[in-house]
């Protein structure tokens, strides 16, 4: 058994990745991948919103051939659960949206390329199978209608795009972490990295001899600025005014799939379905834009029922099988992880990714099969009853 195995073998379940990626990374850079807005209910809110369910099994059933399969947006995926967007990320793990990328096609499961992300799009797009990117819009109709054909060109056929970010969320828990946007260098920021031995070599050297600084690279159809310049939250200004109109345009200008993340009221999936939209993600951002957010999970019913035969996908608050399990009950066709491949990612890189993604096919397998079910479609309300 390699070192990397061994290290892997602890690695039981998503649990021990966020002890893992605690151990592994910087005290800023953990702050804020780990890091909810403000008094941390909504983040609360996400975890407590399974407990209104409880499994009812049924025995006696033939288990022996249990399938993950999962059919979404005209693609069959190996699984029903993907990699959510993740901005920043190469920052956790030397290239880790490739990391990403490359071990989510490799289980034939789709990641989500984050528009907030390090590496350019076009580098990510070359991994036969990674075919999803995530948009936060620029401000100006001219910005948006570049951006989309950017996106075009390098090859993708899902935009994602994330409404649910018109300001930055507060600020504070990131402050109090050490970690700051812009990025800047001090004392005490060296002392966090230098007490990381394994991350300061493998992800902060490397990146800086083989790549230089890091720059956001994909907020706009041009090249955006380094992580550490003081007018690094110009690139994430100027939403304030974007509005339904602004969505009409890029399904106009967009010829692939198009995904609306960050609904939450039924009549705004109404309104995202009749402008042509072909799915929606049900999230409050895993927590980390508006405190006090009801949980996506509590409304993933009224969305489903507003929108009816439509895909509806769901993230935010997901760490065990039984958790995916219970969303596909109530409606959802998918559900996405983020931060327990963050840690992957950065604890083992590619490796990790891909050990993260075995680790919850095998629960979700399991648990379907004590639930007495063979495939994915067969998850239904029968199998669930309200605990509250």
């Amino acid at each position: 058994m390699t070192r990397q195995q061994r290290r892997l073998s602890r690695i039981r379940n998503f649990l021990d990745l966020e002890r893992a990626g605690q151990r592994h990374l910087p005290r800023p850079l953990h702050g804020y991948v780990a890091n909810a807005a403000e008094d941390g209910k909504s983040l609360a809110a996400n975890r407590a919103a399974f407990d209104d369910y409880c499994f009812l099994p049924r025995a006696l059933t033939d288990v022996s051939r249990v399938s993950l399969e999962t059919e979404l947006l005209g693609k069959r995926y190996a699984a029903p659960f993907g990699i959510a967007p993740m901005g920043i990320s190469a920052l956790s793990a030397y290239r880790g949206d490739l990391a990403l990328a490359r071990a989510a096609a490799q289980a034939n499961v789709p990641m989500i390329m984050s528009g907030s992300s390090l590496i350019p799009m076009e580098e990510v797009a070359r991994v036969e199978g990674a075919d999803w990117f995530q948009a936060y819009l620029p401000g100006d109709k001219p910005g948006i209608e570049a951006l989309i054909a950017r996106v075009e060109r390098a090859g993708f056929h899902h935009l994602v795009i994330t409404v649910d970010y018109p300001v930055p969320p507060n600020p504070d828990n990131n402050r109090r972490s050490g970690f700051s946007s812009p990025i800047r260098p001090s004392l005490r920021l060296a002392l966090d990295g230098l007490v990381k031995p394994r991350w300061l070599y493998e992800t902060f050297y490397k990146t800086l001899r083989h790549h230089g600084i890091p720059h956001f690279e994909n907020n706009h159809a041009t090249r955006g600025i380094p992580v550490i310049s003081r007018h690094v939250n110009r690139d994430f200004s100027g939403r304030t005014h974007l509005d339904w109109d602004y969505l009409a345009l890029v399904r106009e200008r967009w010829p692939g799939n198009l995904i609306v993340k960050g609904i939450l009221h039924p009549e705004d999936a109404r309104r995202a379905k009749a402008q042509g939209v072909d799915a929606i993600i049900v999230s409050n951002h895993g927590g980390r834009q508006l405190d006090g957010t009801i949980a996506p999970l509590r409304m993933l019913p009224e969305v489903v029922d507003a929108v009816g035969d439509f895909p509806v996908m769901i993230d935010s608050g997901f760490r065990r099988g039984t958790d995916v399990l219970k969303a596909l009950a109530l409606g959802a066709r998918f559900v996405f992880f983020g931060r327990p491949f963050n840690y992957a990612a950065a604890y083992a890189g590619e490796a990790g990714v891909s050990h993260a993604i075995r680790l919850m096919q095998d629960e979700v397998t399991r648990d379907m099969a004590l639930l007495g079910i063979t495939e994915i479609e067969q998850m239904d309300m029968s199998r669930l009853r309200r605990t509250r």
